[in-house]
């Protein structure tokens, strides 16, 4: 079995769209979930987004769980011919796969480069906060720690 670490993200109708999701991924994987919150869009103006991050166990490899991810999207209606930062009704991203360092093929990248970021940090480092990133060595607790938002008030988002 492997574990992987997934963001998730909607803007568009986002309780609802999430709560499908999350639905889909219980179906078909052992899974463990963070806290849902609103963080305002990054990379262009919209709708703030809920954001929440999911540890899974599967028992397929990171490219095929990233096309079965690519998928779920699309069934809830993931748009592809618009910008890439903009609204969505549904975002999902591998950011962590066991101790791996995956480049490709196409766009899976991990560790993912938001993990950077506070909507995919805050969430991660909730459910996994000893979890080391590979290639870095921190754990996600230290990352979160040393975040310029490490002591904003994030609010949280029943679904």
């Amino acid at each position: 079995m492997h574990h992987a670490w997934l963001s998730l993200g909607s803007n568009l109708d986002p309780e609802r769209h999430l709560r499908a999701a999350l639905a889909e991924l219980r179906a078909r994987f052992a899974i463990t979930v963070s806290t849902a919150y609103r963080f305002p869009a990054v990379g262009f103006d919209g709708p703030d987004f809920v954001n929440l991050a999911a540890g899974i166990e599967s028992d397929i490899d990171a490219p095929a769980l990233d096309a079965w991810l690519h998928a779920l999207e699309d069934r809830h209606g993931r748009r592809r011919d618009v910008p890439r930062y903009s609204s969505r009704t549904l975002d999902v991203d591998i950011v962590l796969f066991d101790d791996a360092i995956i480049d490709g093929p196409g766009h899976l990248q991990v560790p993912r480069r938001e993990l950077a970021e506070t909507f995919v940090l805050k969430p991660l480092a909730e459910i996994a906060p000893d979890l080391r990133v590979p290639g870095d060595g921190r754990t996600l607790a230290d990352l979160w720690s040393a975040s310029p938002d490490h002591a904003t008030c994030f609010d949280p988002v029943a679904l």
